[in-house]
């Protein structure tokens, strides 16, 4: 999924253009309850569920547009059967729902959150380890410019997963690579996951005149998959002029080293555990 600002045009239709969403359901034969920011992906959900309401929570890694924009125009969502708790990284005293409202009201949008339909709860989330939808859901703070951003670790009685969608480990130091610091809330979230999702916007070669941005470099997120001995690792939050043939190009030179690496695209569908 694109880091950003979303990417439509031939060049991207393998790997998709929209923007962050991860939804995540406890298996096949159950919908969807949990879904991992609200980017321009969040209108797939909908289609996923068939033309029936969404009945979840959604957990916002922070509140930039573009893990934010899919939420007005998500119709399981916005359907009077509906009934979703949106959680939102606390910020301040303001309150989750008048944080939303900055971006999403006139004159810049022409509803605002509490229109709307259905039942919907917007609440404040704090760094810990809480229970969401039949989940354990350990929130850590991560460096991300411009506002406080979240990983997080989501797990049940049979697989976890880690979500670390914007990731600026450079803004902690340099680290043993130059890409950034390989500090504690990373590494705990990443710890042993069957699957970890982590922001891989620039190469290395990008990095050195980007590293500013606030994003992280595919080698720094590979290394972390290493160190904290993940069974995989999904390349996300992709650069937005990355061309498809560019990403099966960074993902081919990752083939066979220790660590198993594929890139995230729009659509995909993961079982984990994963079959013997």
């Amino acid at each position: 999924m694109r880091g950003s600002t979303p990417a439509p045009g031939n060049e991207f239709v393998r790997y998709g253009g929209n923007t962050s969403c991860v939804a995540v359901a406890h298996d096949r034969a159950s919908a969807p309850t949990l879904v991992l920011d609200a980017g321009t992906g969040l209108q797939r959900l909908s289609r996923v569920l068939n033309g029936e309401p969404f009945r979840g929570s959604i957990l916002l890694g922070h509140l930039h547009w573009d893990h934010t924009h899919g939420l007005p125009f998500f119709a399981a969502g916005d359907n009077p059967a509906a009934a979703v708790d949106l959680y939102v990284p606390r910020q301040s005293d303001d309150g989750a729902e008048a944080l939303l409202a900055r971006a999403v009201s006139p004159p810049h949008f022409p509803i605002t959150p509490a229109q709307l339909r259905g039942q919907w709860r917007f609440l404040d989330l704090d760094d810990g380890d809480h229970e969401i939808e039949g989940f354990s859901v350990r929130v850590r703070d991560i460096p991300h410019p411009g506002g406080r951003t979240f990983g997080y670790r989501i797990g049940d009685e049979r697989s976890t997963i880690a979500y670390l969608s914007d990731h600026w480990p450079i803004s902690l130091g340099k680290g043993p690579n130059g890409l950034g610091e390989f500090h504690e809330s990373a590494l705990e979230l990443a710890d042993g996951v069957d699957v970890l999702i982590h922001d891989s916007q620039y190469t290395a070669e990008e990095f050195a005149e980007r590293w500013m941005f606030g994003h992280s470099a595919i080698d720094y997120a590979v290394e972390l998959a290493r160190r904290t001995k993940a069974k995989r690792l999904m390349l996300f939050h992709h650069d937005p002029p990355r061309t498809d043939d560019q990403l099966d190009a960074i993902v081919e030179g990752l083939r066979g080293g220790d660590v198993s690496v594929s890139a995230a695209a729009e659509g995909m569908s993961l079982d984990l555990p994963p079959a013997p």
